[in-house]
C-alpha cells in the first residue's frame, strides 16, 4: 500500500477513535488525542524492534507534530541499561527483561509495564547466490554456532555441501536476538563462538551476508523481508520438518524454535506525562497499521486483547 494512503487511512481511523472517546467521556476535559500536545518521548533498545517503534513514531508525528519521539537502537541490553537508569521512557526489547535488569530497575525505583507489540520469525539467511543450502536442522545450526565450533567450511556442516569457506555474521552480545538465538540453538543464553562478524546494527549484518557468497547470518524477520532481493532465507528443522520463516508460521508457532514475541517496556512514571501516554495509546490502538507499515508479524486477536488489557492496567496503576 502507498505510504501516504496508509497514513491518511490511519489518521482518519484515529480521528474517528478520538470522536468516539470524546462522546464516551463525561465532559471533564478533552482526551489527549483531541488536543495538541508537545514534549518528547525517549525510546531506545532492540535493533529488531527499532523499525516497528520508528514506524509508530513517524505515523504519530502526523497527528502530534510537536511531540518528538526519537528512537535509538543500542540493543536490548543497552536499552534496558538506559531504561533502568531513568534515561528513557520506553525500551524496545526482543526478549523479556532479565532478573539482573529487573534488579537494576528496582534499585533505581523504576517501575514498568511489559507490552507485547508484535511477533518475529528470527531468520537464518544466506547469500542469494547460495544454491545448496535450503534447510538446516537445529543440530546443524548448533554445530555452526556453538562455542569453539570447528566449522570453517560448508562441507563441515554437511558432507553434501561444497568445501567453500563459511563467513558468519550475527548480533553483538548486547542484542536480545543474540540472547534468544544462543539459548534456543546452543542451549545456553550467551553461549556462542566468537570468531564471527558481530554488529548491533542489523543493516550491517545484511550487507555482510549479501556481500559474501559463503555468508550466513541471523536477525529479525523484518530485515530479511526488506532485503529479499539480496538474501535467501533458510528453512529450519526443529524436529518436525523444514519450515520457512513467515507470518503464518510465526503466528502459529510452527516455525520452531525461532518464533518469538517482541516487547516494549513502558515506565510507570513516564506514563504520568500526557504525551507519553498518548503516544503509547496511539501505538496500541493502531498496532495493525504500525506492524504492517514496518513489515512485522502481526499479533493474533488474542494477543491484541491482552495488549489492550495490559495497557489499561498500566493507565490505572
Amino acid at each position: 500500500m502507498n505510504r501516504n494512503l496508509l497514513r491518511r487511512r490511519l489518521l482518519a481511523g484515529s480521528a474517528l477513535l478520538a470522536l468516539a472517546l470524546t462522546a464516551a467521556c463525561s465532559g471533564d476535559g478533552d482526551s489527549a488525542s483531541n488536543k495538541e500536545l508537545s514534549g518528547q518521548v525517549k525510546v531506545d533498545g532492540s535493533s529488531t524492534v527499532f523499525p516497528l517503534t520508528s514506524a509508530a513514531s513517524e505515523l504519530y508525528a502526523e497527528e502530534q507534530p510537536k511531540v518528538k519521539v526519537p528512537v535509538g537502537e543500542s540493543g536490548t541490553g543497552g536499552g534496558f541499561e538506559k531504561f533502568c537508569n531513568g534515561e528513557t521512557d520506553l525500551s524496545d526489547a526482543s526478549r523479556g527483561i532479565k532478573d539482573k535488569e529487573k534488579a537494576a530497575c528496582e534499585a533505581k525505583g523504576v517501575k514498568y509495564g511489559e507490552l507485547i507489540v508484535a511477533n518475529d520469525a528470527l531468520s537464518v539467511v544466506v547469500n542469494k547466490e547460495n544454491s545448496f543450502v535450503e534447510c538446516l536442522t537445529v543440530d546443524q545450526l548448533k554445530k555452526i554456532w556453538e562455542p569453539k565450533s570447528k566449522v570453517k567450511t560448508w562441507k563441515d556442516v554437511d558432507p553434501k555441501f561444497p568445501a567453500d569457506p563459511i563467513k558468519l555474521f550475527g548480533p553483538g552480545t548486547d542484542s536480545g536476538t543474540f540472547d534468544y538465538f544462543t539459548k534456543e540453538i546452543n542451549g545456553e543464553e550467551g553461549a556462542s563462538r566468537t570468531d564471527y562478524s558481530p554488529s548491533e546494527d542489523d543493516n550491517i549484518l545484511v550487507q555482510g551476508v549479501a556481500g559474501d557468497k559463503g555468508g550466513l547470518g541471523y536477525f529479525g524477520f523484518t530485515y530479511y523481508e526488506e532485503n529479499k532481493d539480496k538474501l535467501k532465507a533458510v528453512k529450519v528443522d526443529g524436529g518436525e520438518g523444514c519450515v520457512e520463516p513467515s507470518v503464518d508460521n510465526a503466528q502459529s508457532g510452527k516455525y520452531k524454535p525461532l518464533s518469538r514475541p517482541l516487547y516494549v517496556y513502558v515506565s510507570d512514571k513516564a506514563l504520568e506525562r500526557e504525551e507519553v501516554k498518548d503516544f503509547v495509546n496511539f501505538y496500541i490502538e493502531n498496532i495493525d497499521e504500525v506492524v504492517k507499515e514496518a513489515k512485522f508479524v502481526p499479533l493474533t486477536d488474542e494477543q491484541k486483547k491482552t495488549l489492550k488489557s495490559e495497557f489499561d492496567k498500566l493507565g490505572k496503576a
